[in-house]
Parts: C-alpha cells; sequence; structure tokens
C-alpha cells in the first residue's frame, strides 16, 4: 500500500525555513480538531485522487538542483506504516525530511528517529492536558502524547512544539500548564487561528484573539522554554 498523499505544494520558502522546500499532504486523521484548516483530507477523502510514487518519486529527481527539504504533513503521516520506507526513499534523492506531526503515535516517532529519517519533527499540541480532548474533538491518550513529547525534547532532532490558539479552547491560565509541561523545551510557535475554511463550520464564527493577547502567551512560555515566537 502506497502513502495516501493527496496534495503536493511544489515550492514552499516558509514550511522549512531556510530551506527551499515542498510540501506533502497526506490524508486522514485520528484526530478532528473543529478548527482545522485541511478539511478535504479528513471527509470525503475518496473524491481527490492519490498521487502516485511515481509521480512523486518523478517530481522530487527533477527538481534536485532547486529544492533541499521534503515536508510531509496532513492529515497525520504517523497513522501509516508506509511512511519509513517512504522517507527512505525521499532521502535516497539527498533531501532534507521534515514532518507535521498530532503526537499520537510515539513508537512511530522513535522509530523514524532511531533510523535518522527526520530532520525536523514539528509537532502541533492542542492545549492543556486536561482540555486536549475538547481540541482535538476526540478522547486522545494523552499518556502517548506525553511520551512524544518527551521523545522529542531528549532525541537530538531539531523540533518544534506549535500550538493555535483558539479562544475557548485555550486561555491564559492553560499557559502556565503548558509551560511546566514542556519546561526546558528547545522551541514553541504561537500561532493565530484563523477562522476561514474550518472542519466545523462553527469555528468560522470564533473571533480570533489579539496579538496582545498572543504577546501575553508568548510571555508565560517563555518563563519555561528557551525560544517562543508568534506566527500571527
Amino acid at each position: 500500500m502506497a502513502l495516501p498523499i493527496k496534495g503536493l505544494q511544489k515550492t514552499s520558502l516558509l514550511d522549512y525555513s531556510p530551506y527551499t522546500s515542498c510540501v506533502m499532504f497526506v490524508s486522514g486523521c485520528n484526530f478532528r480538531c473543529g478548527f482545522c484548516h485541511n478539511p478535504d483530507l479528513l471527509v470525503e477523502v475518496d473524491k481527490t485522487p492519490i498521487i502516485s510514487e511515481k509521480e512523486i518519486f518523478s517530481f522530487l529527481e527533477k527538481r534536485k538542483k532547486w529544492l533541499e527539504g521534503v515536508v510531509i504533513g496532513g492529515g497525520e503521516p504517523c497513522l501509516y506504516d508506509e511512511l519509513p520506507l517512504f522517507i527512505r526513499q525521499v532521502k535516497d534523492f539527498g533531501y532534507k525530511v521534515k514532518i507535521y506531526t498530532n503526537g499520537s503515535n510515539p513508537t512511530m516517532l522513535k522509530d523514524l528517529i532511531n533510523d535518522n529519517l527526520v530532520d525536523y519533527i514539528a509537532m502541533d499540541i492542542k492545549g492543556s492536558l486536561e482540555k486536549y480532548d475538547k481540541a482535538a474533538g476526540v478522547k486522545v491518550d494523552k499518556e502517548k502524547i506525553k511520551e512524544s513529547a518527551k521523545l522529542l525534547m531528549d532525541s537530538g532532532v531539531d523540533y518544534e512544539f506549535r500550538m493555535t490558539c483558539v479562544p475557548g479552547l485555550v486561555e491564559k491560565e492553560d499557559f502556565e500548564e503548558i509551560g511546566r509541561w514542556l519546561k526546558g523545551a528547545k522551541r514553541f510557535f504561537v500561532q493565530q487561528f484563523r477562522n476561514k475554511s474550518c472542519l466545523d463550520s462553527s469555528f468560522e464564527k470564533i473571533e480570533p484573539f489579539s496579538v496582545e493577547k498572543l504577546e501575553e502567551f508568548k510571555e508565560i512560555l517563555e518563563k519555561y522554554i528557551d525560544k517562543v515566537e508568534i506566527r500571527a
């Protein structure tokens, strides 16, 4: 079975800065975050054909002079047993590899790290642990989330934590808990919520936090985490 890649952004200067990269989007996710901006990867996914590995590898071969990195997101790429082999084939072309993950499969992350298949991991934090289920839209095994976070922090692989700040799902007091949980982490991005094209259309009625409020969240996290930045 091939990795179900349903989308390909051929060039990105932002997703794996400072490298010029392409971004591949895998369908399917075990979370149902209402604020997700990729609903096409979660519902009615059969309407979008899978991009064949032959097509992907042909593209990577042709773009070796211009691209340095491959970013694999979704959806949730760590759901698929095919991921390690796919990444190994990507790295055979000489590319650096970054993945986005929700952290629900620490076993896969550990295998990728131990086999030197990933150069950068970006893990989504959905909120404080006690509010995780509400933010993720499903019952979450928080022990696996904690295991993945610790794995990244101890791995030696470059990484970041990132969190989309949605009013009603996260408040100022949650950041103290998140900071204590991830104390000593290398990097955390506080991300602005955008109320467009959400999986749950009711989220499109929510007014995002002000930049000033995001700055407050940032200041709290800076007590615990080395580098905190805002993506607005």
